[in-house]
């Protein structure tokens, strides 16, 4: 029997994060983990996926290569050397994640764990037994799928982050952050792609000026999107996949080389002991926790995509932090979920913070300020000019109640409107505050400005 003060049961952005940071307070820790440490982000999701849309970055800007003088001959792009580049950033990635632990004097245990009871798990196929008095559940999530996968003709994101063949065609389904990722690739890569979406629009919960300029984006480079469709039917053919759909304006088949499913993720609750152990569980799956990880069974907590709150690894990193800084006592301050940052990474990027306008609408009176992308110095001379800055906040107290970008590095603009917001700032003492010109980060001064009529590259006339 080992033991230790903690066991977690995943080494994913949440699980290795709650590690290091229960080692820093005195803790003995271990963590199980049945693949490969750094989670779904690390090793099939986050990392690799960005590797890629760099390299998709790249192959547009190739493109345009002769607008910047630089001129070359025969253009040449191969998916299958960026997809081996991804795995090697990877491969740098997990090491420096299995190097942390082992300089935390974390003890990994590989396999898969079961609890047995509260405080006791069983690790297979070793037989070896943990015991704490704490444990953490941080076991993910993993692609969810209504179609059978096959891994060649139906895939998930995680078959898709593999494939080194560029398809000539695909047809990817569902339009949040993973669909609309993988359309930019395969659209840089010179694949004919398909994006279906059953809402109105794509990122649906999101900014809908944010979800207008990117979809048009799209549609500028040959991205196909089609909204507020409904999939009938998915067949597997001999050469490729037939996707029947459904809308207002009736039934459409569409023909690709190849689907990918991006429609949500469900949890990896099942068959690690859960409800045995008295862990209560949603009717989807997910477990239930308190504002501070909690479960309903005592000493068990849970953090990241298995709670279901918000499925982004950041997200499950400070929900770890939040559950050890609880278990040792230091009573930690619980997370705002309005208040988590939004990338998604495509290009143009599409980045939010807090309440969308209608949602800071809907508590009282607001005043917003927008800054166009191409009044910003920086942005012209990148050649990157699609996109908005939009900064809402409380018409009366100031407060700052939501941010949303569309542009170049958007996501690189969210922490400053995230420590001013946890510092109390207001929209006058951002734009107070002196930027470097020229940088994207004006955006979110001229943005604050604009709230008051006062953006200083941005003219507006008054409306009468």
């Amino acid at each position: 029997m080992h033991r230790f003060d903690l066991a977690i049961v995943g080494g994913g952005p949440g699980g290795y994060v709650a590690a290091i940071r229960a080692a820093q307070l005195g803790m003995s820790v271990a963590v199980v983990e049945r693949e490969a440490l750094g989670g779904v982000c690390l090793n099939w999701g986050c990392i690799p996926a960005k590797a890629l849309l760099r390299s998709a970055e790249l192959a547009e800007l190739a493109r345009r290569g002769p607008e910047f003088g630089v001129r070359y001959e025969g253009l040449s792009l191969d998916l299958g050397a960026a997809v081996d580049r991804s795995r090697h950033v990877v491969d740098q990635v997990v090491r420096g994640v299995e190097f942390l632990l082992d300089q935390h004097t974390v003890t990994v245990f590989r396999g898969s764990a079961r609890l047995s009871a509260p405080t006791r798990l069983e690790v297979t196929p070793s037989g070896e037994q943990i015991e704490a008095p704490h444990v953490i559940i941080a076991t993910g999530g993993r692609p969810r799928s209504f179609w059978p996968v096959d891994g060649e003709r139906v895939m998930t994101s995680r078959e898709a982050l593999a494939r080194r063949a560029r398809p000539a065609s695909a047809v990817i389904i569902g339009g949040g952050c993973v669909g609309l990722e993988f359309a930019d690739v395969y659209g840089a890569f010179g694949a004919e792609v398909t994006l279906l979406e059953r809402s109105e629009r794509v990122l649906d919960e999101g900014d809908p000026e944010a979800s207008a300029v990117l979809t048009e984006s799209f549609r500028r480079r040959g991205i196909r999107v089609v909204t507020d469709t409904q999939v009938d039917e998915l067949r597997v053919e001999a050469d490729g996949v037939a996707v029947t759909i459904a809308s207002d304006g009736g039934h459409e088949t569409v023909r690709a080389e190849c689907a990918i499913a991006a429609v949500g993720i469900e949890p990896n609750s099942g068959g690690i002991g859960l409800e045995g152990a008295g862990v209560a569980l949603d009717e989807r799956g997910y477990v239930q926790t308190d504002e501070l990880g909690a479960t309903s069974a005592g000493g068990v907590y849970a953090i990241g995509d298995v709670t279901g709150r918000l499925t982004l690894a950041h997200v499950a990193s400070a929900q770890g932090v939040v559950a050890v800084e609880a278990i040792a006592g230091l009573e930690p301050t619980p997370l705002d979920y309005d208040w988590m940052p939004r990338v998604v990474y495509t290009s143009p990027q599409v980045a939010a913070i807090g309440l969308t306008e209608a949602a800071a609408r809907e508590r009282g009176e607001v005043r917003v300020g927008r800054f166009p992308v191409a009044a910003n110095g920086r942005a012209v001379a990148m050649g990157s000019v699609e996109g908005f800055a939009k900064l809402i906040h409380d018409a009366e107290t100031g407060e700052l109640l939501g941010f949303h970008a569309v542009g170049p590095e958007a996501g690189e603009l969210l922490a400053e409107v995230a420590v001013a917001r946890t510092l109390e700032s207001t929209p006058l003492e951002i734009g107070q505050t002196v930027h470097a010109h020229p940088t994207l980060g004006e955006s979110v001064r001229e943005a604050a400005l604009a709230a008051s009529g006062e953006a200083i590259h941005y003219f507006r006339a008054a409306r009468g």
